[in-house]
């Protein structure tokens, strides 16, 4: 099959999760005998004279460097090679290309102009793939997620073929059902529209199923789950340096507690903040080491200290090698998030044999089994999240023994070949549907979602409980956290 993918992101540019699913997604489709084209973009802030559009075939069974963990930045693609190569696994013959497209001349900023920046990219993206791949005809383009949706809806609809997308997140998910900023209205249309014109739906959890037929039904295309996945090789960690990790970060030998990832209010670090006091107190000597960047770092760093949080330290960015010693070193990973569409970090951590303790959010609840892979407790609930750390701290074998199975479920649920073939499956049953006219969706006034919260009742009030969002929205536009730095 020929495949055209359609990211915003992939590396060596990339922002978060998606960019390496797409990454891993796109190698493995080649690697299985399909040929893939990627349609990504150069570097924000250059231009074609320092960053010209380019077409270039890439391994599919080789990488410079492992996809980092945690969501770092620092991640070299694939290796480039001059003609296609045969994949990995039998003896057809798959290939990955990558269109990286300059941006245009015109003085756009992705932070300042977001969706004018889209537009352009959009635009500059579909001249790119008419101009660079004539001749080839891909049976199926798949767009990920709003930023992809204008390319990815003209190419499908200039080609005449089936049209795939997968939502990652959503404008309303990231926050809590509210809609109130022009900018999050803009971001809410689109996605509904590349909802609605889609001819088949892919999201990576059960929980993201339900929040996007809630929030773009009905008359949607069939919409599948299909999870994100893990490379177990990248997060395997020598227990020499697993021991440099702890004497690094525990040096008086106390337990020791990991968060990593952005660094944004949806991902609940604040709870966790919270609830250290008492598990110190139940625990001495225990240190958190917070591991990640973003908005809300600055306000995190003082929090902690006006609360006296001892036993905290902000690492900022760890290159690749260092995370994952820490994380490995670790008696217990905890992901408090109050949002969470899937939790790739919950697999990495999986994967370097942490114990995990998470909320049971989104697709967190779907990734780890409660007393099973893990330990998980009701989002924002502090005295919760102090509990069940508690319960991993307070028994290490027990704690060790769900680590292991944890780690032995990611080769069979969360291995690339399968959510590839899984993919592929998608793009064969998808056929186009025929073109209704859509108007513009309706905006609600208040919660998004039916029942005025999230099923969890995490935002049983339709805002967040603790006034960090009195106004219904991110001073500054509220879109700070929906896609993280360019």
């Amino acid at each position: 099959m020929q495949i055209l993918m359609v990211s915003w992101e992939y590396p060596p540019v990339v922002v978060g999760g998606l960019g390496r699913h797409v990454d891993a997604l796109s190698g493995e489709l080649a690697a299985a005998g399909h040929h893939v084209v990627v349609l990504s973009r150069q570097p924000t802030g250059s231009d074609a004279t320092t960053h010209p559009t380019a077409l270039t075939v890439v391994d599919p069974r080789k990488s410079d460097e492992p996809t980092p963990p945690g969501g770092g930045s620092s991640v070299g693609s694939r290796r480039m090679s001059e003609e296609p190569t045969p994949s990995g696994g039998g003896s057809s013959v798959g290939s990955l290309r990558v269109l990286r497209v300059a941006e245009d001349p015109p003085h756009l900023e992705f932070r300042r102009d977001l969706v004018a920046w889209t537009l352009a990219w959009g635009h500059a993206a579909v001249r790119a793939a008419l101009q660079q791949l004539r001749g080839w005809a891909p049976d199926v383009v798949h767009a990920h997620d709003w930023l992809a949706a204008h390319a990815g809806i003209a190419l499908a609809d200039v080609l005449d073929v089936p049209l795939v997308a997968t939502v990652h997140a959503t404008e309303a998910g990231r926050n809590a059902g509210r809609l109130a900023t022009p900018l999050q209205q803009q971001v809410h249309s689109v996605e509904w529209w590349l909802a609605r014109r889609a001819d088949a739906l892919i999201t990576c959890s059960t929980a993201m199923h339900d929040e996007v037929e809630e929030l773009f039904g009905p008359s949607l295309a069939p919409v599948e789950v299909v999870p994100n996945g893990i490379a177990l090789h990248d997060w395997t960690v020598a227990p020499q340096h697993t021991a440099a990790a702890r004497a690094r970060w525990v040096p008086d030998g106390g337990p020791l507690l990991v968060y990593f990832g952005r660094l944004e209010h949806e991902k609940g670090v604040q709870d966790l903040l919270a609830a250290l006091p008492r598990i110190r107190r139940g625990h001495p000597g225990t240190r958190l080491l917070v591991v990640g960047t973003g908005t809300q770092r600055d306000l995190l760093v003082e929090r902690a200290r006006t609360a006296q949080c001892h036993g905290v330290d902000f690492a900022g960015h760890l290159p690749d090698a260092e995370l994952a010693a820490a994380v490995a070193a670790a008696d217990a990973v905890v992901l408090p998030s109050h949002y969470e569409p899937f939790g790739i970090v919950a697999l990495e951590a999986a994967a370097a044999g942490a114990p995990l303790v998470v909320a049971r959010s989104g697709g967190l609840a779907e990734v780890v089994v409660d007393g099973e892979t893990g330990v998980s407790f009701v989002p924002r609930d502090v005295n919760g999240l102090a509990d069940a750390v508690g319960r991993v701290l307070d028994d290490p074998p027990a704690a060790a023994h769900r680590a292991a199975r944890a780690r032995e479920r990611l080769a069979t649920d969360f291995a690339w070949a399968g959510i590839a073939a899984r993919t592929g499956a998608v793009y064969g049953a998808a056929r186009r549907r025929p073109a209704v006219p859509l108007g513009r969706p309706e905006i609600p006034t208040g919660s998004a979602f039916r029942d005025g919260a999230f099923r969890d009742g995490a935002f049983r009030d339709g805002a967040f409980r603790d006034g960090a969002f009195r106004d219904g929205a991110f001073r500054d536009g509220a879109f700070r956290d929906a896609v993280g730095a360019p």
